[in-house]
């Protein structure tokens, strides 16, 4: 180890003790020191746009907090398995804590675009976004124009409080 120290009264003779002692000193008191506990930070989980997936979560987990709901929604089912569904594109966070607050694991949530094939139309600024498996059909995705977007909301809507009142 190597110091440059300008010190008044002290003869330089004593100063390569007083760095032995104080580096003696500090390794002695990190060695005292409770073990670091191990990273509990997993590997990240990649969830693409509008899908879900599965996560199990820690034995003794009673709370779990989302970095960004915006980005990702969890929900805890039965069993300790969560259920992580991507809402907007990004990074964001989830931490499992147990009763304490201890916290058992952090998992860092990347939502990604969809992951069939869609093709991305501009006209001007406007945006339009088609999923073509197989054949090319409108898909909602976040960044579209407005008007395309809602028009395409509205329909799928539609449809769907139709299909339902069919089924009654």
């Amino acid at each position: 180890m190597t110091a440059v120290v300008a010190c008044r009264g002290l003869r330089p003779s004593l100063f390569p003790v007083l760095v032995t002692l104080a580096t003696i000193a500090a390794t002695h008191v990190a060695s005292a020191a409770d073990p670091v506990p191990q990273s509990s930070v997993r590997e990240p989980v990649t969830v693409r746009l509008d899908q879900a997936k599965l996560l199990k979560l820690p034995e003794r987990t009673a709370t779990l907090v989302i970095g960004n709901p915006l980005i990702a929604d969890a929900v805890v089912q039965p069993g300790g398995v969560v259920v992580i569904t991507a809402k907007s594109y990004g990074m964001t966070n989830i931490v499992a804590l147990d009763r304490t607050g201890t916290a058992l694991s952090e998992y860092p949530i990347q939502v990604i675009g969809p992951g069939d094939v869609t093709v991305v139309l501009y006209r001007g600024i406007e945006r339009e976004t088609y999923s073509c498996v197989p054949i090319c059909e409108r898909r909602i995705t976040l960044g579209d124009s407005a008007a395309y977007f809602t028009t395409n909301l509205t329909s799928v809507t539609t449809f769907s409080s139709q299909a339902m009142s069919e089924k009654r």
